[in-house]
C-alpha cells in the first residue's frame, strides 16, 4: 500500500500542533466529537434541500468505544461520512476545513451552525495515538475507504468494507512513559467525565458501553458484571430551552451540576441576545461568598461554548472585576476563535458581549433591589465590597453605573440603606450627605464628632469597610450634594459660633501653648464647635483622613501617609477649666493634661498610643 506524505507546510504545522498548540492532551476527544456532530449536521442540512433524503432523529448519534485490551479508542458517527477524494482534501492536507467548505457552500440559516472551521482538530489525536485511522463510507456511495496515519511520516488510502454510511476514527492510544500516562483515555469513566465536560450539549447522542454491577438472578448476595449503553450527554442545553418551561429548580439544578458552588444562587439571569452579536447565557448571583474570593487563587470568569462545545473555563474577559462574584456560561458562535479553539481573539464581538453581559447584571441587581429587598441586602452583604471596589478602580471611571447599587448603614434606619434613600430624606437646610467612619458601628455610634450632626436629627452613614472612604472620595457626590466625614474641618452645620470664637479668643495663648507642645502630632489645637459632651476629639485639614492613614499604613511597602491631624478641646467641658487653671498656675500639670488629652483623642480614633508605658505613668501621676 503506497504511504503519501504530508505537504511541506502541513507536516510542519502537524509537529507544531501536536507538541504546542494544544495546552491540554485531553482536548482531542472534544475535537473528534465535535468534527462527528459536524457530519451529522451535514447530512442534517441535505435533508432539508432533499426530499428523497429523511431525517430521522433517532438514526444518528455518536459512540465512544473504549478497548483496553487493543488499547484503541473509536469514536464513531452515523454522519455524512467521506469520498476517498475528500479524505485525501481534508485529512491530507491539515488546515483544510471540509466543515469550512460546506458552510460557505450552504451557508446556514437553520441554526445548526458547524463547529469545526479550522481543520486541524482532527490532527489533535496524535497527541494521545501512535496510529490514527479512519473508516468513512460517503452517503450515495457503496464504497468505503480506509485513511491511516502515524503522523508526520504520512498517510496511506485504500478501499475496505463498511456496512453503513459514516466514519469510524480508531485511535490507537500511546503506551505510557515517565512523563505521561495515556490510559486514563481508555478508562470508561474518565471519558465519560470529559464529554460532559466538554461535549455535553452537542445536540446528538452521544453513546458510550458503561459497565456497572447488578445481583445474579435468584440471589440477593452475588452479583455479576455487565455492560449497558447509556447516553452520556445532556444534548439540550438549559440555556437553549424556552424560559417558560423552566423551573426555580431547573436552575438552581444546573448550578449544582456545573459545580458553580455549594449553595443555592440568590438569583439567574437568562440570556438570548440576538443583533449585532448574538449569544445566549446563563447567569447567577451566588448566595456565599467563596472561601478564597479575596484571593490571588480566586479566577473570575464565565464559561464559554461556542455551539455548546466548552471552549474556557474560565474567560475573565467576560466580566468587569466589580461583577466578578458572577457565575455561569455563554454560548455563541460569533466569536472568532485561534486555531485551535482554546483561546479567543480580542475582538469586538467579545467586547459587545462584555459590555451587554455588564449592563445585564447591573439592571437585575436593580430589579433584585427594587422588588426583593431582603435577598438584595443578603447579596451585599456577601458582595457588596466589590462594587466598592468597583466604584473606586479606574479613577472612579464606572461611579455613575454602581453609585445606585451601594448600601451603608444607616444611624436612623439601623439597617442598610441606599445613597437614593439617604438624600430623599435629607432636610432642606442639610448640605451635605455625612458619614463616620470605624471598625464597627458600635465604636462609631460612640465617636465625639458624631454628637454634633445627630443632634442636628442629621442621618448618618456608618462606613465600616476599608474601601468604603476610598469609594466615597471617587464617587465625589451624590445627585449634586457632597459627602463628608465627621471629622472634616467644616461641616457646614450652624452653632453658637459667637461663644466658641470668645473661647477661643480668650485662650489663644493657652491653645498656642498646647500646640507647640504637640508640635509634629498635630497642626493645630482649637475650641471644638462640634463637641457637645465629650472633651476632645482629633479632626482632620485636607484630603486625607484618620482612617485613611490607619489603612494606607498598613499596606505593605507603603509610602508614609500622615492626615493633617487637629486637635480639638470643648470648651464647655470641666476638663477646659483645669487646663486653664493649670496654664496659670502649673506647666508641668499643663503638660501632663496635654499629653493624656491627645493620646485619648488617639486611643477614641482607634490610633497606636506612642509610648504606652509614658501614657500609663501619666495616668498614675493625677491619681497620686
Amino acid at each position: 500500500m503506497e504511504k503519501k506524505q504530508f505537504q511541506a507546510e502541513s507536516k510542519r504545522l502537524l509537529e507544531m500542533m501536536i507538541n504546542s498548540i494544544y495546552t491540554q492532551k485531553e482536548i482531542f476527544l472534544r475535537e473528534l466529537i465535535s468534527n462527528a456532530s459536524d457530519a451529522i449536521d451535514k447530512i442534517y442540512y441535505k435533508a432539508l434541500t432533499d426530499s428523497q433524503l429523511v431525517f430521522d432523529n433517532d438514526s444518528y448519534f455518536i459512540k465512544v468505544i473504549a478497548d483496553k485490551d487493543n488499547r484503541t479508542l473509536t469514536i464513531r458517527d452515523t454522519g455524512i461520512g467521506m469520498t476517498e477524494e475528500e479524505l485525501e482534501n481534508n485529512l491530507g492536507v491539515i488546515a483544510k476545513s471540509g466543515s469550512l467548505a460546506f458552510k460557505k457552500e450552504h451557508e446556514s440559516k437553520d441554526g445548526h451552525d458547524l463547529i469545526g472551521q479550522f481543520g486541524v482538530g482532527f490532527y489533535s489525536a496524535f497527541m494521545v495515538a501512535d496510529v490514527v485511522t479512519v473508516i468513512s463510507r460517503a452517503l450515495g456511495s457503496d464504497t468505503a475507504y480506509r485513511w491511516e496515519s502515524t503522523g508526520t511520516e504520512g498517510y496511506s488510502i485504500e478501499p475496505c468494507e463498511k456496512a453503513d454510511i459514516g466514519t469510524e476514527i480508531i485511535l490507537k492510544i500511546k503506551e505510557n512513559t515517565e512523563e505521561e500516562s495515556y490510559d486514563e483515555f481508555l478508562e470508561q469513566y474518565r471519558l465519560k467525565s470529559l464529554i460532559k465536560k466538554y461535549s455535553d450539549f452537542i445536540r446528538y447522542p452521544i453513546k458510550m458501553d458503561m459497565a456497572g454491577k447488578r445481583p445474579k438472578e435468584d440471589s440477593d448476595t452475588e452479583f455479576e458484571d455487565y455492560q449497558e449503553e447509556q447516553t452520556v450527554n445532556s444534548m439540550v442545553p438549559i440555556w437553549r430551552k424556552n424560559k417558560n418551561e423552566l423551573t426555580a429548580e431547573d436552575y438552581e439544578n444546573f448550578y449544582a451540576e456545573k459545580h458553580y458552588g455549594f449553595d443555592k444562587p440568590i438569583k439567574h439571569i437568562h440570556l438570548s441576545v440576538e443583533g449585532a452579536v448574538t449569544y445566549q447565557a446563563v447567569l447567577f448571583i451566588p448566595e456565599k461568598i467563596p472561601f478564597n474570593y479575596y484571593s490571588k487563587e480566586y479566577e473570575k470568569g464565565l464559561e464559554l461554548y461556542s455551539n455548546g462545545v466548552l471552549i474556557m473555563n474560565r474567560c475573565a474577559d467576560l466580566l468587569p472585576d466589580h461583577f466578578s462574584f458572577v457565575k455561569g456560561m455563554v454560548d455563541s458562535d460569533s466569536l472568532s476563535l485561534n486555531i485551535s479553539r482554546e483561546m479567543l481573539q480580542h475582538d469586538r464581538q467579545l467586547k459587545l458581549i462584555a459590555k451587554n453581559i455588564a449592563g445585564k447584571i447591573k439592571s437585575h441587581l436593580q430589579s433584585l433591589l427594587k422588588d426583593d429587598r431582603e435577598k438584595y441586602e443578603q447579596f451585599f452583604e456577601s458582595f457588596g465590597k466589590q462594587l466598592k471596589f468597583g466604584v473606586y478602580s479606574d479613577f472612579g471611571g464606572r461611579k455613575e453605573s454602581l453609585q445606585d447599587l451601594l448600601m451603608f448603614h444607616s444611624s436612623k434606619e439601623k439597617q442598610l440603606v441606599t445613597l437614593e434613600e439617604y438624600v430623599s430624606r435629607m432636610p432642606e437646610e442639610q448640605k451635605y450627605i455625612y458619614y463616620a467612619t470605624g471598625e464597627s458601628i458600635e465604636r462609631i455610634e460612640k465617636l465625639p464628632q458624631t454628637e454634633i450632626v445627630t443632634d442636628k436629627g442629621y442621618e448618618l452613614l456608618y462606613f465600616t469597610d476599608d474601601i468604603d472612604e476610598f469609594a466615597i472620595k471617587s464617587l465625589m457626590n451624590y445627585q449634586e450634594k457632597q459627602f463628608k466625614n465627621v471629622s472634616s474641618g467644616d461641616l457646614g452645620i450652624e452653632t453658637e459660633a459667637d461663644q466658641t470664637e470668645q473661647d477661643a479668643e480668650e485662650n489663644k495663648e493657652l491653645l498656642a501653648y498646647m500646640k507647640d507642645k504637640l508640635a509634629g502630632k498635630v497642626s493645630d489645637v482649637r475650641a471644638s464647635k462640634r463637641l457637645k459632651k465629650h472633651p476632645v476629639c482629633l479632626s482632620t485639614d485636607g484630603d486625607v483622613t484618620i482612617e485613611m492613614e490607619k489603612i494606607l499604613s498598613a499596606m505593605p511597602n507603603s509610602a508614609p501617609v500622615k492626615a493633617n491631624k487637629v486637635l480639638e478641646i470643648n470648651p464647655q467641658h470641666e476638663v477646659f477649666q483645669s487646663l486653664k487653671a493649670a496654664f496659670e498656675k502649673d506647666q508641668e500639670k499643663l503638660d501632663l493634661y496635654t499629653a493624656l488629652l491627645y493620646n485619648q483623642a488617639l486611643l477614641i480614633e482607634g490610633l497606636t498610643v506612642e509610648d504606652p508605658v509614658e501614657f500609663t505613668n501619666d495616668i498614675c501621676k493625677i491619681m497620686v
